[in-house]
């Protein structure tokens, strides 16, 4: 009986995860669990992988996404998370940078040909 009791306890630190994410309050909400099985399926893993291998990945996520944050928080601007910050934090990381710097170029390019359909539909 006293060991249910300690597996139940350790079920309940690992699902409160302690960092803060979920406030604290039971069990966190999922927030990435469908891209990542999707991700997961797209880099070879089975088309429903288990659901504790995607809350693992999805954990480890949110802790990059909350670590990057907090840096990204106390270099530049204080209290204020800009777009250079992050740049600036993976810079030495080749593969990342590059990734970044794809999808900030794409993003410009977005934005750009919505102002251009914008005016070919609205004649501004």
């Amino acid at each position: 009986m006293a060991e249910e009791e300690d597996d139940t306890g350790f079920e309940d630190d690992i699902e409160d995860g302690g960092n803060g994410a979920d406030g604290g309050h039971g069990k966190r909400k999922r927030l990435f669990s469908k891209e990542l099985r999707c991700m997961m399926y797209g880099f070879g893993d089975d088309q429903n992988p288990y659901t504790e291998s995607v809350d693992i990945l999805e954990d480890l996520v949110i802790e990059f996404i909350t670590e990057m944050t907090h840096k990204a928080m106390s270099i530049g601007r204080q209290g204020r998370v800009q777009v250079e910050d992050i740049v600036f934090l993976i810079r030495k990381d080749p593969r990342k940078f590059a990734r970044v710097k794809d999808l900030l170029t794409m993003n410009e390019e977005l934005k750009r040909a919505r102002k251009a359909f914008d005016e070919a539909n609205y004649g501004s």
